[in-house]
């Protein structure tokens, strides 16, 4: 089961634009490549996806068990390239952890701008801080031309074990395109291609990519995962996904049809109408705020927030905001220049159709936006892991559960058990003729709107997020 790990010495190292480059161009050869991204992140996987036509999936050591990481870490392939999260040793749950659970070499990103000798330090000091973690090969990134790369590559060869692979050199045309959450989703991007054979041309010409293979057919066997198979189907669950709404683990959507959800996919930027049949709906988390004017106009032109009445709905973040936006949640969104959670938490319920009283989720937020309803009728209490503070979090009424938090299903599939429960009884109710719609409810509320925090954004340094929301 050849597989390697993509590493960055730092947020911004280069990992993402190395990892997707050696996905293009292994999957261009013909080899089935299988992309990861460890830790809670969306966009990323959303250019794994793009280029290697698999789906992405996520490997999150701080909401998932080691066993639960190594069972999702071995579906099968000819290569499995895992992307890690901000610098190797960085975090809870890091890059390394991951690595050395899985036995995995690591190929360490080095950002080698102004630098000459004292790379071999820097690579030498990744090599030996942790036992356990194999930092077999380094590619370098920001070379100034053949000169430094004869440099860079003399001092740690002479060093260090990690052979060098290659090279990036500094060019502004492999820049990944960012904003205010991190890299752009592809989705959005349109035609990656010309990024995409740009990434392969510079690789094939300046990496080893006979030796990065080598180094990744080295690693140990694990046992191979083969994800279950669809249950039988006993509701429909909508999931809005387009370019407002595309922060969902595959993982997540995966588990609800193997609990007998069959998904249907809908825009809220463009549907005049839910599809038919529902027993539920499932809002992920995405840039509603981005596309308010689209999204406002469109319910109210098609009353979508008359149709989501008495439906069970589950809403992350992104979900959170839009159901604010047409009414369905009470309370105001107002966008901020400044992060306001960010980060690891613990969820303990408060009471609602998804998660009861004192029941714990582990989750993530990563958020530009408040929202003034909070502590109305809240979902959860939110723990934030690295200060211990807590604040109620989200909004539970009825069969309505959203919430800024992002939560893993496979680390409560308790959780995804009830929702496609929820999603059965409400069809059956349905059938049987019954007002499944009755009961109390957070609908027809005026809408409010998403306030703007100003013309000027202030601009994230280049790199990987730790979170998305």
């Amino acid at each position: 089961m050849a597989r390697l790990v993509v590493a960055g010495t730092h947020s911004g190292a280069g990992k993402t634009t190395v990892a997707i480059g050696l996905m293009a161009a292994f999957a261009r050869r013909g080899l089935r490549v299988q992309p990861y991204k460890a830790g809670p992140d969306y966009i990323d996987p959303t250019w794994h996806t793009a280029v290697t036509g698999i789906a992405s999936r996520n490997l999150d050591l701080w909401m998932l068990s080691k066993a639960t990481v190594k069972r999702l870490a071995a579906r099968c392939a000819d290569l499995s390239v895992i992307e890690g999260v901000m610098g190797l040793y960085d975090g809870p749950g890091s890059t390394a952890e991951l690595a050395r659970l899985l036995k995995t070499p690591v190929v360490l990103v080095v950002d080698a701008h102004a630098m000459a000798g004292s790379a071999a330090a820097v690579v030498r000091g990744f090599e030996t801080l942790q036992r356990g973690v194999n930092v077999a090969g380094v590619i370098l990134n920001q070379v100034s031309g053949p000169s430094h790369v004869k440099l860079l590559k003399q001092a740690i060869e002479r060093h260090c074990r990690a052979r060098v692979l290659g090279y990036l050199p500094k060019d502004e045309s492999l820049r990944m395109p960012e904003r205010h959450l991190g890299l752009v989703p592809a989705q959005e991007r349109g035609r990656i291609d010309e990024l995409a054979d740009r990434l392969v041309t510079h690789l094939e010409r300046t990496v080893d990519l006979d030796a990065v293979l080598a180094l990744a057919r080295a690693a140990p066997d694990l046992p191979p995962y083969e994800p279950p198979p669809a249950g039988k189907t006993v509701a429909r669950i909508a999931v809005a996904r387009d370019e407002a709404f595309c922060f969902y683990y595959e993982d997540n959507l995966e588990l609800l049809r193997t609990l007998g959800a069959e998904l249907v996919f809908f825009s809220p930027l463009t549907d005049r109408q839910l599809p038919e049949g529902l027993g539920a709906v499932y809002f992920g988390g995405g840039f509603p705020e981005l596309f308010e004017p689209q999204l406002r106009a469109n319910s109210r032109a098609h009353s979508l927030a008359e149709s989501l009445e008495g439906l069970p709905i589950y809403a992350e973040c992104g979900g959170l905001i839009y159901l604010a936006m047409i009414g369905v949640v009470p309370g105001k969104v107002t966008m901020t220049e400044r992060l306001q959670h960010f980060g690891y938490c613990e969820t303990e319920g408060l009471g609602s159709f998804l998660l009861r009283p004192g029941e714990v989720v582990r989750g993530h937020e990563f958020h530009y936006s408040t929202w003034d309803g909070e502590g109305l009728a809240p979902a959860c209490t939110a723990r934030r892991r690295r200060t211990g503070e807590t604040r109620p979090e989200g909004y539970a009424r009825g069969a309505i559960h959203a919430s800024y938090v992002h939560v893993h299903f496979h680390a409560c599939p308790w959780l995804a058990r009830r929702f496609v429960r929820a999603a059965a009884r409400f069809s059956k109710e349905v059938r049987n003729g019954l007002d499944a719609r009755s009961g109390p409810r957070g609908g027809g509320l005026p809408d409010a709107p998403v306030v703007p925090a100003g013309r000027r954004r202030r601009r994230r340094r280049r790199g990987d997020s730790l979170l998305q929301s």
